[in-house]
């Protein structure tokens, strides 16, 4: 069974369609990159496989659920639990530590403090930020920033990630080493990435490409 399947996704703001009957599967540990111009429909499919906005039409199972048929409390909590999500600006909270921001989608899902709290210092020792726990945000560098925000999105063990531009406010050098961090944390921990992207080099580091056009996918 795939780990993420699209049947027939459409999706209209008013009279615009600008999903027109998306169909794609993702495999376990895959890393997918969503390419395609301005307008072609890639961040409004991003939102949508991440549950961030439903379709007007079709089904999207992940990991074996039929996440459209939740309410919209009961999806809040799938998304919290089975979805991690990387932002071009990371969205960190600025008067958090580092610790602290990996730690809150743990503490939201009500999970042992204790235990959300090992697991954020084992991740962000992992990326390399062992000496950075204490540290605010404004004290860190813009990828050790996109690096606590990649930690953030593993704390509660997602089925996928979803990468929105994550490497689009990044210098060549941080972005270049972002990239190879998502394909470690695939060999190392066997996640699964969609990432959307303009930047060539990375879409053409992953397993499979796929571009939309005009609201389709070109394979």
């Amino acid at each position: 069974m795939s780990l993420l399947q699209t049947t027939d996704i459409r999706r209209n703001y008013g009279n615009l369609p600008v999903l027109k009957g998306i169909n794609l599967q993702i495999e376990p540990g895959e890393v997918v990159s969503i390419v395609g111009a301005s307008g072609a429909g890639k961040t409004t499919l991003l939102q949508i496989l991440g549950t961030l906005d439903r379709p007007d039409a079709g089904e999207l199972h992940i990991d074996g659920q039929n996440v459209f048929t939740l309410n919209d409390r009961q999806l809040a909590q799938f998304r919290n639990e089975r979805i991690g999500f990387v932002f071009q600006f990371n969205n960190l909270l600025p008067e958090f530590t580092a610790l602290e921001n990996v730690c809150l989608p743990g503490f939201i899902a009500e999970k042992d403090d204790q235990t959300v709290r090992q697991r954020a210092e084992s991740l962000l020792t992992t990326l390399g930020l062992q000496h950075r726990l204490n540290n605010l945000p404004s004290q860190m560098s813009g990828g050790e920033q996109q690096r606590t925000a990649v930690a953030r999105a593993l704390i509660n063990e997602p089925a996928i990630v979803f990468a929105d531009e994550p490497s689009g406010n990044l210098d060549s050098r941080n972005a270049e080493d972002l990239h190879q961090l998502f394909f470690r944390l695939r060999d190392e921990l066997g996640q699964t990435f969609i990432i959307v992207t303009h930047n060539e080099a990375l879409a053409a580091l992953a397993d499979r490409t796929v571009t939309i056009r005009d609201g389709l996918i070109f394979k």
